[in-house]
């Protein structure tokens, strides 16, 4: 299993020339290819063509709250998405999602050629909440500080058992259809003898995913992230002072939340356009959390879950 994580768009606010607004991808590669979208910034189609990524295949769409940095590429995208025909059914999660979904759909002749659905996520509260399950996978969100009604989205690939060859090959058992009976159900007959999944298989630990939106820290973040393998945080700010009111983290605050969380690695993302220079960002966020990086426009990130 894998997830290869795309930034389409990094900046805060104001675009630059070298920053489009926030849309990130996360493609699940297990049996099938998913395609997911969270946040869907302007300029978010000639990304996804910069990144030789097919617009396309997205079957979900994760808008972390309405301020228009945020979700004004959904306008041109559905209509993309009619002109091409598209006949899949497009999911949109969002906080009040009915509402600001309809009124998209009626700001013009969209004559849409297939179904779009929006899912509403709760945001208020201080717990995470289930809000999409398939076989592979779930998502979760939770209500996070902004100025607006807003939400944090966690990927979390589900526990898998992985068949132990040698282990197999000590209790002399051959490989058949038997094992996929042994995975699912954790107990399955084999020429008349009794095998427990333990016995021959090892955890391959799900991996996980949490995208912030625009937030300042908090403890639901927190929460959200506990020992996630990735946090993707509004670093919009170098100082704190800078921050304070605006809804926004600055970095050391992000780097507090990624070690108080436990997780592996930070990406800052939402820069402010006022910094250029990189490394003096990531420079101070190292100073509390080690494994941190800002992110760049069309970077990418792959993950590989680990065997236990």
């Amino acid at each position: 299993m894998m997830i290869v994580i795309t930034f389409l768009g990094t900046v805060s606010g104001i675009p630059t020339k070298e920053r489009s607004h926030p849309a990130i991808v996360l493609e699940y590669f297990s049996k099938h290819k998913e395609t997911l979208l969270f946040d869907c910034g302007e300029g978010t189609q000639v990304q996804f063509m910069k990144a030789g990524i097919s617009f396309m295949q997205v079957e979900k769409i994760f808008i972390t709250h309405w301020h228009a940095d945020h979700f004004a590429g959904l306008i041109p995208l559905l209509a993309t998405y009619s002109l091409e025909k598209r006949k899949n059914e497009l999911k949109i999660f969002a906080p009040e999602a009915t509402k600001f979904v309809s009124k998209i759909l009626e700001l013009g002749y969209f004559g849409l050629r297939f179904k779009v659905t929006p899912i509403d996520v709760p945001f208020s509260g201080n717990e995470p909440s289930l809000i999409d399950e398939t076989k592979n996978y779930r998502i979760f969100s939770i209500p996070v500080e902004h100025t607006v009604p807003a939400v944090a989205y966690c990927f979390h690939e589900k526990d898998r058992w992985s068949i132990d060859e040698e282990k197999l090959r000590e209790k002399g058992l051959k490989r058949g259809r038997w094992l996929r009976k042994l995975k699912e159900e954790g107990v399955a007959t084999y020429q008349g003898q009794v095998i427990r999944v333990e016995e021959v298989a090892r955890i391959r630990k799900g991996l996980k995913v949490v995208y912030t939106g625009d937030t300042k820290p908090c403890e639901n973040v927190v929460k959200l992230s506990k020992d996630a393998d990735l946090l993707i945080h509004d670093g919009t700010f170098l100082e704190v002072d800078e921050a304070n009111g605006k809804g926004h983290a600055d970095v050391a605050q992000a780097a507090e939340v990624a070690k108080k969380a436990n997780v592996k690695r930070l990406i800052l993302t939402n820069i402010s356009r006022r910094y250029t220079n990189l490394m003096e960002l990531e420079e101070r966020a190292r100073e509390i959390f080690p494994s941190t990086q800002v992110a760049r426009d069309l970077m990418r990130v792959t993950l590989r879950n680990e065997i236990v």
